[in-house]
């Protein structure tokens, strides 16, 4: 069969096939097998090689013009059916109007993040800016800038997290105090909030990660007057009431002298439970005075001006507030517990 002879016979024989077709996968299928890379047309295009070189124009011509026609008709007829069957699940659709609505749940921040925005919201009242710094940092930024000696048992694997022999999961936001003494001068007020990490065992008390807030003054003439004000004021704003406090003394590197501060407990009031221990106060947080050694890695004159930090644990204060006795809740996703903390 000559070449004009299969190309008329392919052309009669996909119209024949095309009036049969009543889907659009139906449409889907011819176009494969007359336009796909085994398909009737590359089966032709193969045989043109062997036509004469004065024919090879004519039949390319005729094969391209077929090639043409056939995908002409398949678009308008996949467009034609598509829109048939679309019609047609549309008018067989059906919908119950009695059944009941589907209920829409409100997100919501979760229980430390809505503990800490508070924190940020009290001491953004009380004057302080907010300042931000790295997960991952340096050891100068987390140890040595903070006056901790090079043998500290805080630098050891058993306490954290290193990436390298430089570079570490920070242990506290403290890290942001010297990058804020690099580039601001006194007076500095400010606030640092974020995740901290640390190599310990999870029990109902700790965890490997945690979130706090440090908060730092430096000023001509800061002493630990001012500390106290500012935490007393802090409580009153944060637990909405007057919180009896009391003031031990404590050793941290970058702090001289240094204290940690207890609450009484606003569960008991003082009177001993499980969550004080039956002490009638709570741990909350450690701070002091900031070493001259801090203020010079910052690039402070210690001779000029003197300064306060402080670090508070968000989860500890999101469990004293809501009588919290595991820190484990905090992370382990179960809305049953989540969805008692309102926005």
């Amino acid at each position: 069969m000559t070449l004009d002879a299969q190309i008329t016979v392919i052309r009669n024989k996909f119209l024949q096939e095309l009036k049969l077709a009543k889907t659009s996968k139906h449409i889907e299928r011819l176009k494969v097998n007359y336009l796909g890379k085994k398909g009737s047309l590359q089966a032709l295009m193969q045989l043109l090689k062997d036509a004469t070189k004065e024919d090879r124009p004519f039949f390319g011509k005729q094969i391209n013009d077929l090639k043409f026609e056939i995908s002409s008709h398949l678009e308008n007829s996949f467009k034609r059916l598509a829109l048939e069957e679309e019609t047609l699940k549309l008018e067989n659709e059906y919908i119950d109007v009695t059944l009941p609505g589907r209920k829409h749940f409100w997100g919501r921040y979760h229980i430390v993040t809505l503990t800490m925005n508070k924190m940020i919201d009290a001491f953004v009242s009380m004057g302080f800016s907010v300042e931000t710094g790295p997960d991952i940092d340096s050891d100068f930024y987390n140890f040595e800038g903070l006056n901790f000696a090079k043998d500290h048992p805080a630098r050891d694997m058993q306490d954290t997290f290193y990436i390298s022999e430089d570079l570490l999961l920070r242990t506290h936001t403290s890290n942001v105090q010297v990058r804020v003494m690099e580039n601001f001068k006194p007076p500095i007020r400010c606030i640092a909030p974020g995740k901290c990490f640390r190599n310990e065992t999870i029990s109902s008390r700790s965890h490997v990660f945690f979130n706090q807030v440090e908060l730092f003054y430096i000023d001509e003439n800061v002493s630990f007057a001012d500390l106290f004000a500012t935490i007393d004021q802090f409580f009153v704003k944060f637990f909405e009431k007057p919180i009896e406090t009391r003031f031990r003394p404590s050793y941290f590197p970058f702090v001289e002298p240094g204290m940690e501060c207890d609450i009484k407990c606003i569960l008991c009031s003082g009177q001993g439970c499980s969550l004080c221990k039956n002490t009638g106060w709570l741990e909350v947080f450690g701070a002091g005075m900031i070493h001259p050694n801090v203020l010079k890695a910052g690039g402070i004159d210690s001779e000029k001006y003197s300064g306060y930090a402080a670090g508070i644990g968000v989860e500890r204060l999101a469990m004293l507030m809501h009588q919290i006795n595991d820190i484990r809740l905090f992370t382990e996703n179960d809305m049953r517990f989540l969805e008692q903390f309102d926005l």
